[in-house]
């Protein structure tokens, strides 16, 4: 089995598509698939389809949403029997697809490995496991499921952790001086995330290494007029470190492992 969250919800059996096509039960196949080899009780899988207001029919309405996928997966391997793949479980259901078919799995593999590497001081291998860990991304969590709270929790979890990912690989890679290859992503990045400061000082530093002093400060300039007219706040203390850094050209800035720590600390 192979089942795909990070991005479009995808979910294959034996090279066939097990994919239901209504929505309700390609939410369960999505909550079953995130927590595959674990029992997901009917409590929480009704909370995730139903929220706090569930019709009276909700269980017997999960039991035929979990036949109908039951069926998809017949259809795709008649042996072992679809009971055996999607098991019932005292108070609930597993999905016996084993954590390695689920994309997930690789994603936090690679991002596991690439801190220790960057821990280590190994960059290069902290940027490659990274990149990896990354890769297995194609597009935002369940772009096409609508989640209710089980899952949304999820989402944002490994949103978050992309993020984290992202942020840490490019700070490795400044560190190993590859600042103008960093500079179409990050301005991306911090387009995407306008108030992600950690960002915006990457993107700072890289452009300043880059011989852009002045797109340097003018992106400082746009992050402390958002940050003002939203929130009624100033750029945090290690941001005006950078940007006064950047005004006086610091030497300090030359040096790859001379500031950044400072900021991702």
């Amino acid at each position: 089995m192979e089942i795909k969250v990070l991005g479009p919800l995808e979910a294959w059996l034996n090279g066939v598509s097990i994919m239901p096509t209504a929505s309700k039960p390609r939410q369960l196949l999505a909550l079953l698939g995130m927590q595959a080899e674990h029992v997901v009780t009917v409590p929480a899988l009704i909370e995730e389809l139903w929220g706090m207001s569930p019709p009276r029919s909700a269980l017997t309405t999960l039991q035929t949403y979990v036949l109908g996928i039951r069926r998809k997966i017949e259809e795709a391997c008649p042996r072992p029997q679809a009971k055996d793949v999607l098991v019932t479980k005292y108070g609930g259901y597993q999905l016996e697809a084993g954590p390695e078919s689920v994309d997930v799995t690789a994603f936090e593999r690679a991002q596991d490995a690439g801190r220790r590497a960057y821990e280590a001081g190994r960059l290069v291998e902290a940027s490659a496991s990274f990149s990896a860990a990354l890769a297995v991304w194609r597009g935002p969590v369940l772009s096409d499921v609508k989640a209710g709270v089980r899952l949304g929790m999820e989402i944002t979890r490994l949103e978050e952790s992309r993020l984290g990912v992202q942020e840490t690989r490019i700070d490795a890679e400044l560190r190993l001086g590859r600042h103008q290859a960093l500079l179409g992503e990050l301005s991306v990045l911090t387009a995407q995330h306008p108030m992600h400061e950690n960002f915006r000082a990457q993107f700072m530093l890289a452009l300043y290494r880059s011989g852009r002093q002045w797109r340097a400060l003018e992106e400082y300039r746009s992050l402390h007029d958002r940050l003002m007219e939203e929130l009624g706040l100033v750029p945090s203390e290690r941001l005006r470190q950078l940007h006064h850094a950047i005004l006086s050209a610091d030497s300090v800035l030359d040096v790859h492992d001379a500031f950044l720590p400072q900021l991702a600390s």
